[in-house]
């Protein structure tokens, strides 16, 4: 079974590569002149996202170079340390609904801190991959597509943060105590 799974692994992209187009091509699509055509949208698409990226970047560093960052961490710090959630992670649960580069260089400075086999190293490791950077998603793709009621979906997207981090805690706490 392993070498079979082997096998599969190593085999699944270069098929997928070559069957693809072959089977565009058996259907009558003109595959070259299709994939040029997506890749001038894709450009099309990058360029138009520019902006957002631009602002997504400012507003970040404006909110940790203002101060506000440490504030919220220190007003949360309290509240969630009854929770079970160690202070040094606070800044990641702040982070990474907002910046997934940002998050990641929080959880490498609390992995160098507290080291990789920590309880905070642990947690940090499993939160940064347990959920995703809602508020980049949500300016970037519907920012570029033109949708501006984003009311429920950030709810919503929020409400999957918060169940990411408390799964996160749950799983940390079960298994590394």
């Amino acid at each position: 079974m392993a070498e079979a799974l082997k096998l599969v692994s190593v085999w699944s992209i270069p098929f997928l590569i070559g069957f693809i187009p072959l089977f565009g091509r058996l259907r009558g699509v003109p595959v070259f002149d299709s994939f040029v055509a997506g890749a001038q949208e894709g450009f099309t698409m990058a360029v138009r996202m520019i902006p957002f990226l631009v602002g997504i970047v400012v507003a970040l560093s404006i909110f940790q170079a203002s101060g506000a960052m440490d504030a919220m961490i220190r007003l949360l710090a309290g509240p969630l340390a009854t929770l079970g959630i160690p202070a040094p992670v606070v800044p990641l649960l702040l982070v990474k609904p907002l910046s997934g580069g940002a998050a990641l260089g929080i959880t490498s400075g609390l992995l160098h801190h507290y080291g990789p086999d920590s309880f905070i190293g642990h947690l940090a490791s499993i939160l940064q991959s347990s959920t995703d950077t809602t508020f980049y998603v949500i300016t970037l793709y519907f920012g570029t597509v033109g949708i501006r009621r984003i009311r429920y979906a950030l709810y919503l997207a929020l409400f999957g943060d918060a169940v990411g981090f408390a799964a996160a805690l749950v799983v940390c706490r079960h298994l590394f105590g």
